[in-house]
């Protein structure tokens, strides 16, 4: 007997004995929302938490739960639409609404899988030298190259269990569980011995409730400490601007990265190759619930407890002193003088700044005695730099510098080290580096995964082997090269792409299930109708102008940027005018 047709009757005979059967049966058939969970417990998850409780500390808990539930009801709906129809929803959407949308939608799964999958191989390796292997990893690049060559090979044999159906598909499922359990419980681990101890009360998950008015202001926290009489009018005005747009890109960025486009493309290819049909529309619906909106609301959550705990609103004490030398040692030192350094340009105060450039051209050729010259020169402006940006801190009031460090992400030493008076400084290192190692490597699974089926998509062959191992292997291959690709002007390049595509085809894609749930064509006599079309329709457009209005609000920020603004407006236009295209050609073929 199959696989499917023995999952089938072993559901169709726990549902015949009730509700307690049908339960047992779910938690043994589960799969496809652990694979949603292994990736969205990733790197831009990790970052989102942090960022939202430097900026917004206990008060932004709300805004992950949010995203995941606006997830949930778009997963549940393609996940509707492909169980009810059997059909695969690259080819549905080119045929039933709009071929600009299905080509935009596989492009952009392996546009992401592609970038995103470099911050993933990045953060493994800041795991093992910053918290589980410090000194034996020693961030040489030889070193990158070798770790991430052997998560590579760890990354390719466990995608390989998935191709094999039995016993090794079994394994890879029970694999991914174990992984994320693991996140889990490192993370509620070191929330559980916050509440144990004291330090925090059941008054921080009043986060939860959703508040509007955090979009357009500061935290309590970062409100009281710039009514302080120690902070200037100016200082506040400029502190207040740079946090609330600084909070505002990290809820628009924790939205996107919740349920990334490519999340959308894993499900329903995930489901069709086990098989699934419309018998297992209501497990697919568990399995996503229990899967993974539960286990991301813990761990995310958990996260922006601890870093809340830990940072927001406070500065760690050489930070804090008066000596601009231990200034300068704070781990926090670089965003800081960022700021004071942007400070100094917004207020038309940067003379003295040009006073630490170096000028030389990078093209000319020098002897090794002119090169270790301009080195030195280099090397003695940033020094000197350094003192005086330092004494400029040391001059601000304690309250501004806490205000200033809502601004920086903490790396994973950074929290560790907030919670060794709990945990102790090897099991915090401990619970921090397993944690946030299990979310890259899960993370790097499911995209080298999720690209296989994206390429088979495109040859039109998606549940064939060899696209599955070519797509991984290819997804892999570029995330093991994020010793080069994820540095300096490329990373920011790369991330700029990234981010665009990602918020702005979510909303898309969200529109393109609003129009095939609500196609007779295509869900024929499996079309919801009466109230459950009215109650599928109230949440997918819910969802969808949620998503919507932090896309546009991100958009016109992009649109906004000297930089990069006509790249994104050229790109946005563009688009804009082949999907009418393509909603002009359907209409016209179907009048044919």
């Amino acid at each position: 007997m199959s696989n499917v047709f023995r999952d089938r009757e072993i559901l169709a005979t726990a549902q015949s004995k009730g509700a307690l059967s049908t339960l047992g049966a779910y938690l043994r058939l589960s799969g496809p929302g652990w694979l949603q969970s292994a990736i969205t417990l990733g790197g831009g998850s990790l970052a989102g938490a942090l960022y939202l409780g430097m900026a917004g500390g206990y008060s932004l808990l709300w805004v992950q739960l949010v995203a995941i539930i606006c997830g949930v009801i778009m997963l549940s709906a393609i996940s509707y639409i492909t169980l009810s129809t059997g059909k695969r929803p690259y080819a549905a959407m080119n045929e039933y609404i709009n071929p600009v949308l299905g080509t935009a939608w596989v492009t952009a799964t392996i546009l992401a899988n592609m970038i995103f999958i470099l911050p993933q191989f990045s953060l493994a390796y800041d795991a093992l030298e910053t918290n589980l292997l410090p000194g034996k990893v020693d961030g040489s690049q030889e070193s990158q190259l070798i770790v991430s060559g052997i998560i590579l090979v760890l990354a390719l044999g466990v995608v390989l269990l998935s191709l094999k159906p039995g016993w090794m598909s079994k394994l890879f499922d029970a694999l991914l569980k174990l992984i994320v359990a693991a996140v889990v419980i490192c993370f509620v681990a070191a929330v559980v011995q916050l509440f144990l101890q004291n330090k925090i009360s059941w008054d921080v998950f009043k986060g939860f409730i959703p508040d509007l008015s955090n979009w357009g202001k500061p935290s309590p926290t970062i409100e009281s400490l710039m009514v302080s009489g120690d902070v200037s009018g100016a200082s506040r005005s400029f502190w207040e601007s740079q946090i609330v747009g600084f909070k505002q890109e990290k809820m628009i960025a924790s939205l996107a990265t919740a349920v990334g486009i490519n999340m959308t493309f894993l499900l329903p290819y995930s489901m069709l190759s086990r098989g699934w049909d419309k018998t297992f529309r209501g497990l697919a619906r568990w399995d996503l619930i229990t899967g993974m909106a539960i286990p991301f609301v813990i761990v995310t959550s958990c996260i922006v407890i601890t870093t809340a705990y830990g940072f927001h609103g406070k500065a760690d004490e050489k930070m804090l002193s008066a000596d601009p030398a231990e200034i300068a040692q704070s781990g926090f030192y670089g965003t800081v003088a960022g700021y004071v350094e942007k400070r100094l340009q917004q207020d038309g105060d940067a003379e003295r700044l040009a006073e630490f450039k170096v000028d030389f051209d990078p093209e000319a050729n020098r002897t090794e005695a002119q090169q270790e010259e301009l080195d030195a020169k280099i090397a003695d402006a940033a020094a000197a730099k350094k003192v005086y940006l330092s004494g400029l801190i040391a001059e601000m009031p304690a309250d501004e510098r806490k205000i200033a460090v809502a601004l920086a992400k903490p790396n994973g030493g950074q929290l560790a080290k907030s919670l060794e008076p709990l945990l102790g400084a090897d099991r915090a290192n401990l619970v921090f580096g397993i944690g946030t190692l299990g979310m890259a490597f899960s993370t790097i699974i499911i995209l080298m995964l999720i690209n296989g089926f994206a390429l088979g998509e495109i040859f039109n062959d998606y549940n064939n082997p060899f696209w599955r191992i070519v797509g991984a292997v290819s997804a892999g291959a570029v995330g093991f090269c994020w010793v080069f690709l994820w540095a300096g002007a490329s990373k920011t390049y790369l991330a700029i792409v990234a981010s665009t595509f990602a918020v702005l085809l979510l909303p898309i894609a969200y529109f393109a299930f609003l129009l095939m749930m609500n196609n007779r064509a295509l869900m024929g006599d499996e079309k919801p109708t009466g109230f459950r079309m009215t109650v599928w329709n109230v949440l997918m457009v819910l969802s969808l102008g949620i998503v919507s209005f932090f896309a546009y609000t991100s958009l016109v920020k992009k649109i906004a940027d000297e930089g990069t603004g006509q790249m994104v407006l050229g790109g946005v236009i563009t688009f804009g005018l082949l999907m009418l295209i393509g909603f002009s050609a359907k209409q016209t073929r179907i009048k044919a």
